[in-house]
């Protein structure tokens, strides 16, 4: 007998859950807001993402070391 309600409310849970996504509607550009704005990319502003790079670059003595362990100094 358990298992039967075991069953049903995992059933009921599932068609609970698929009607809530139903109603969603697709976000329209004019409704995006602040989220559209190019400042809002992970890259951000290109230049300064190069700016960041050439100094990281400089201070480790190396070039090519992004997101690579080590440094210019020689320690791993």
């Amino acid at each position: 007998m358990r298992q039967g309600l075991k069953s049903l409310a995992v059933i009921t849970m599932t068609s609970l859950a698929l009607s809530a996504c139903a109603g969603l509607e697709p976000v329209q550009p004019w409704e995006k807001g602040n989220l559209a704005k190019p400042s809002m990319t992970f890259e951000g502003d290109p230049l300064e993402t190069k700016y960041v790079e050439h100094i990281y670059a400089s201070k480790e003595s190396s070039s090519g070391g992004m997101g690579v362990g080590g440094g210019g100094c020689g320690c791993n």
